[in-house]
């Protein structure tokens, strides 16, 4: 998805004539003519780039580096603005600063060869001898790429995929073998969610060169995330058993265990890398999620707390606390976190963490106020990044209800794949799909499992196979689709999900977001049961509001667009179940806190599930969660959830004006 701010798509066009000023030194010139251009586009970050440049070479430095404030307010992680502050801040002879600013942008653009040969010299000056060669010989590596290969990383890194991705493939139709190139594209599928794509990539990648080793990890990046656990885990094998004691290897063994559900070796493993890197904080933090996902909540908080006390600014350590939501900090901790985030230390991710994890510090102390600043701070920050557009969203959410009409299903009728094993459990995250997967999970003939991407992919490669000259043709292309087809797509579903199961008839796929794509659902697998968890608006959304997701939910990070997207989601669901009458159950959280038992039943007898008491005493059944909500389903129903976002209700105009009629009428 595009920007509601994104720049004109002839923004190389205007910026060309002032890119040749530069080249010829013309830099006074150069800066007038953007005068006009940021009159008009004042938000336009090449142009603010430009500027940046301009008057450092002008002398100006203190000039140069209010217009890259101007640059990262608009763009934050644009890793050239990182870089051309390291150029301004050796110009004015502080090669510290100089330094922490050249790293910043070897973190948000690796492709910046000429920061990696800053940092080298710098480190060397300082006499940092083994890092300044591990620096150097990053930069070696970059030059030593075809130039295509290296142009189309830029591009990437600085959010242009679609140049990017152009640029790679016309590589690898002259250079088919070409591993470097292979996994750019392998990138670009990862960022655009077509993980089949990239999986393939890699895979192949990894024929043509067994050994090469950052293949490998971005491998097991992909197959995680593919949720494909046993073949991450044989891949990080692969790696820790070409040297046993390398400490990356054992980590990335570490965690491919712990989603494995080997906690005995991920434990052991994170000790090892622990023995010969004591304190470090990425290590400390896997470990604390490993205790906090086998239950170990106690020890999880120690590991948590050894990571920030090792480096304060560490911010995955400080919202690995706050995401266990049982946890309270302590006054020091708060000050701790206060003091990191008043300072310029953090990353830009970590004082997005660390905005969070004070709302919640805040928020249990009863400082509604205090609490709602840096929950707002927070998604704020996180906006500024995300692409994320409520009109284009409402438009996709639209389509599906266009598309999918009752002549569609009676057109469709018999086709598909007739399994009746899949109960999906949709929604909007926050609502409770995590408890009521937790009581079904709890029967003896139904598997819990995850939040499986395996719908959205198979959405995500309909949209670029069936495209259209403007947009996408999905859902448009299921009324081409034909009864092969659909018993194709539903039974690759089961076989491509049985990694997932332990051996029951039934089991649960829990991903919020398939409610986009409940017509693909009931056309592929007819016989599967669906089960829309709601939550009251207000709660639902502020509770997303306050939440830092992993990945995706971009929708929550301001209260418009999540209050937007609730209300598009009840209009969608209504239609829902106008056309498919009988076959969704919709489950209120307010109802099952209120009533458990009843509740229970009635979702047994829509599964066509005898009663059993375990799904009352679901807070007793040992399985792995890994979501938000882990800690809290290991807890008896209780009426903590329910409207909890009265005390910040003062700041909640806006969301309220977002969810418009559903407001109070969202129960159907």
């Amino acid at each position: 998805m595009t920007s509601e701010t994104s720049p004109p798509a002839d923004t190389d066009d205007v910026l060309a004539p002032v890119r040749d000023m530069v080249r010829q030194g013309a830099f006074v010139q150069a800066m007038a003519a953007l005068d006009p251009i940021l009159a008009e586009t004042p938000r336009l970050g090449e142009a603010l780039y430009i500027k940046a440049v301009c008057a450092r070479y002008l002398g100006a430095l203190d000039d140069a580096l209010g217009w890259l404030d101007k640059l990262r307010a608009v763009e934050p992680e644009y890793g050239r603005a990182y870089q051309e502050e390291g150029h301004v801040r050796l110009a004015q002879r502080d090669p510290q600063k100089a330094l922490v600013a050249y790293r910043r942008a070897t973190q948000f653009n690796p492709t910046l060869a000429a920061s990696w040969r800053r940092q080298a010299e710098i480190l060397g000056h300082f006499g940092v001898h083994a890092e300044a060669r591990q620096t150097a010989l990053q930069a070696e590596w970059l030059e030593s790429l075809p130039r295509e290969v290296v142009a189309a990383m830029n591009h990437i890194h600085e959010g242009r995929l679609n140049k990017g991705e152009t640029l790679v493939r016309a590589f690898l139709q002259r250079n088919p073998t070409h591993v470097e190139a292979m996994r750019v594209l392998a990138d670009v599928g990862q960022r655009m969610n077509v993980l089949d794509e990239a999986a393939f990539l890699l895979d192949s990648a990894l024929a043509f060169d067994p050994d090469h080793i950052r293949a490998r990890f971005d491998y097991i990046q992909v197959l995680r995330r593919q949720q494909r656990y046993e073949a991450a885990l044989a891949q990080a094998k692969i790696l820790h058993a070409k040297d046993p004691e390398n400490p990356a290897f054992q980590s990335h063994l570490a965690i491919e265990s712990m989603h494995n559900n080997d906690f005995e070796r991920a434990f052991a493993l994170f000790d090892q890398v622990l023995e010969r890197l004591p304190g470090d904080p990425a290590t400390l933090t896997s470990r604390g999620h490993a205790l906090k996902t086998f239950g170990r909540h106690e020890d999880a908080v120690e590991s948590y707390r050894g990571a920030y006390r090792s480096e304060p600014g560490f911010g995955d350590a400080w919202f690995g606390l706050a995401n266990l939501k049982t946890y309270r900090f302590t006054e020091d901790e708060e000050q701790l976190m206060l003091r990191e985030e008043a300072s310029d230390r953090l990353s830009y991710n970590a004082r997005v963490q660390v905005c969070f994890s004070l709302g919640k510090a805040f928020e249990d102390r009863k400082d509604y106020a205090a609490a709602f600043r840096f929950y707002e701070k927070g998604n704020t920050l996180k906006r500024v990044l995300s692409r994320y557009s409520a009109a284009e969203m409402s438009a996709e959410l639209a389509a599906q209800a266009r598309v999918c009409t009752p002549d569609l299903f009676a057109k469709k009728a018999g086709m598909g794949h007739a399994a009746p094993d899949p109960i999906f459990i949709l929604g909007l995250p926050r609502a409770g799909s995590t408890l009521l997967e937790q009581i079904i999970a709890s029967h003896s003939q139904v598997d819990g499992t995850l939040e499986l991407p395996n719908v959205l992919s198979l959405a995500h490669r309909l949209r670029r196979q069936h495209r259209d000259d403007d947009e996408s043709a999905y859902p448009a292309v299921l009324h081409d689709l034909d009864a092969e087809q659909l018993e194709s797509f539903g039974r690759k579903y089961i076989e491509d999900t049985a990694m997932f199961r332990q051996g029951a008839p039934f089991f649960i796929d829990k991903m919020p977001n398939n409610f986009r794509h409940i017509g693909l659902i009931k056309l592929m697998l007819p016989n599967a049961k669906i089960i829309d968890a709601r939550r009251a608006p207000m709660d639902c959304c502020f509770s997303g509001f306050k939440q830092l997701f992993a990945e995706g939910q971009e929708f929550t990070y301001g209260l418009e667009q999540v209050g937007r997207y609730y209300h598009d989601y009840v209009h969608l669901m209504r239609h829902w179940h106008e056309v498919l009458p009988g076959q969704i159950l919709h489950v209120q959280y307010e109802d099952v806190v209120a009533d458990t038992e009843a509740q229970v039943h009635r979702i047994l007898a829509y599964l066509g599930l005898p009663f059993e008491d375990a799904c009352l005493a679901f807070h007793k059944t040992q399985r792995v969660v890994r979501t938000a909500s882990s800690e809290q389903v290991r807890q008896p129903i209780n009426t903590k959830g329910l409207e909890a976002w009265k005390p910040f209700e003062q700041w909640l105009d806006p969301l309220k004006a977002a969810l418009g009629d559903v407001l109070e009428d969202y129960r159907r």
